[in-house]
């Protein structure tokens, strides 16, 4: 990923599209005296530089360093209104908030009955579409006006906007507690990992129980259950109950077809439910129920009706082939799945501003693995490099430990072992250093540093004792979560059957789905 100078401004301008850019400069255009305006030569100029060079900024003579913060603030409201007025970002959401605004204004001209029409009309359908806050915020406006302008035609009218209003808030309150825990749960997820030890998994729990808001499922609507299952699948990826992961999981995408429309209004978020299920699935090595879900998922996204915007398109590329990947994981075909490659490296570099490098570490990761199957040690070890050298990698620190393991076996097996003891320090001292050293782990470090006194003899005798050591570990609570990130056992029967490990992995997938 480039290092270049990340100006907001010009981030910006580099995510328009043709059509955003003719459209901004149309509605610049729209009174002549902007033709020649400082923002409009500023922003040309930036659409032409590759590299943000505030330099060339200053000798193009369009504004003086003194000035240049300011008109860089102007352009960028400019060109948000402008997109704010492209049909394309036209969605219920902007709708709403743009019909509460001019209801405001009609308010503040004394216009109370044309105030009051327009809010009555747009706060049914924010209700319909789940969109409660800005309900609330419109019941709230309509309160105000009625102080000010009797409807006699209705007298209840009081009574009914303070029901209302009440209903709201308690749902808004339950979204608001739902959504929080499930943020620190994903917080929790992120900072410290997996639950490592029944101490870890009571802590969790503990926190969960406390903070999970009395419920009937049958009085929450769809943005309440959205983020109930949400908080539900966080907390049984801490635990590591894959089982529930797939459940709620599963939970989270069947309500987006119970809610159709919904689709279409939140449609980031039914993605990730679709991600999270995918996931669940591979955990669980459930193949023939992940091949027909990512099959589904590729069909709606290349539906013409479903929502396209770059952050979709974004998270698009990054969950179809992070899962198309798992995919010749769980299916042993490694091989297959080497054209993805060149798409990933194309994506990540289109899609650079818009997807974090943690994110990017993982493809790496995956891609890794997808030689390390495919026996292209070398390039598993190039890729294991591009994350072992991020020194940037504050998240997910689990992913560079493994990455470390996986780097060691890949130098063993591409007959690279001239380094192997100072890697095997160097991984050690990391692993101390992150609080993470697994028993799976340590079996594998302490089996690597004795290759060097092992004859060739009793290689397979070696190779034979490691594997029943690891079996031990393969359904422990705390210790499975290893063999999701590498493949060791099936790495250790390639070796004492003499056969590739692709081939290994491909045997079991067959066996699990007879």
């Amino acid at each position: 990923m480039t290092n270049m100078h990340k100006d907001a401004l010009f981030v910006l301008i580099k995510s328009l599209s043709k059509s955003e850019k003719r459209q901004f400069k149309l509605y610049v255009g729209r009174l002549g005296v902007n033709t020649d305006a400082k923002f409009l030569a500023l922003f040309n100029l930036l659409d032409r530089l590759k590299v943000y060079k505030e330099d060339v900024i200053l000798d193009s003579g369009i504004v003086k360093k003194a000035q240049l913060s300011n008109l860089k603030a102007h352009l960028y409201k400019q060109i948000l209104v402008s997109l704010r007025l492209n049909p394309v970002n036209q969605n219920v959401r902007v709708q709403f908030r743009e019909q509460l605004d001019f209801a405001t204004i009609l308010y503040q001209k004394g216009l109370y009955k044309q105030s009051l029409k327009i809010l009555d009309k747009v706060r049914t359908a924010a209700i319909e579409n789940e969109e409660k806050n800005i309900a609330y915020e419109i019941v709230e406006l309509e309160k105000i006006i009625e102080t000010q302008y009797i409807t006699r035609s209705i007298p209840d009218r009081a009574d009914e906007l303070a029901v209302l209003a009440k209903e709201l808030s308690a749902q808004n309150v339950m979204t608001s507690k739902l959504s929080n825990l499930s943020l620190q749960l994903y917080s929790m997820m992120l900072k410290v990992g997996y639950a490592r030890s029944d101490e870890d998994y009571q802590k969790v729990q503990q926190y969960f129980e406390k903070h999970l808001p009395k419920y009937k499922i049958e009085d929450l609507g769809f943005r309440e259950k959205l983020w109930l299952y949400k908080a539900y699948l966080w907390y049984s990826f801490l635990t590591q109950d894959f089982l529930s992961c797939y459940k709620y999981s599963n939970k989270w995408v069947s309500l987006f077809y119970e809610y159709k429309e919904m689709i279409h209004l939140n449609p980031v978020f039914f993605l990730k439910g679709n991600h999270y299920l995918l996931e669940s699935l591979f955990f669980v090595k459930y193949s023939s129920q992940f091949k027909q879900t990512l099959d589904n998922l590729e069909k709606i996204l290349e539906d013409k009706n479903f929502p396209k915007n770059d952050n979709i398109n974004s998270l698009a590329f990054l969950y179809l082939n992070a899962n198309k990947l798992n995919l010749h994981f769980l299916e042993g075909t490694f091989s297959k799945g080497l054209y993805l490659v060149k798409i990933i490296e194309y994506g990540i570099n289109k899609h650079s501003n818009k997807i974090d490098a943690h994110h990017v570490m993982i493809l790496y990761y995956k891609i890794a693995c997808l030689y390390f199957g495919n026996g292209d040690n070398k390039n598993c070890i190039l890729y294991l490099k591009k994350i072992i050298d991020n020194k940037n990698l504050k998240m997910r620190e689990d992913l560079m430990c493994f990455a470390r393991v996986l780097s060691l076996v890949a130098h063993y097996e591409a007959g690279m072992d001239y380094h192997l003891e100072v890697q095997l320090k160097s991984t050690y001292k990391f692993l101390l250093k992150m609080n993470d050293m697994h028993a799976v782990q340590k079996e594998m470090i302490k089996f690597l540093r004795s290759l060097g006194s092992i004859y060739p003899h009793e290689l397979r005798d070696e190779f034979l004792k490691l594997y029943k050591e690891l079996k031990k570990y393969e359904d422990h609570p705390y210790e499975k979560r290893a063999f999701l990130y590498l493949d060791i056992i099936s790495w250790l029967e390639s070796h004492l059957e003499n056969k590739p490990v692709a081939q290994i992995i491909r045997e079991k997938a067959m066996e699990l789905k007879r």
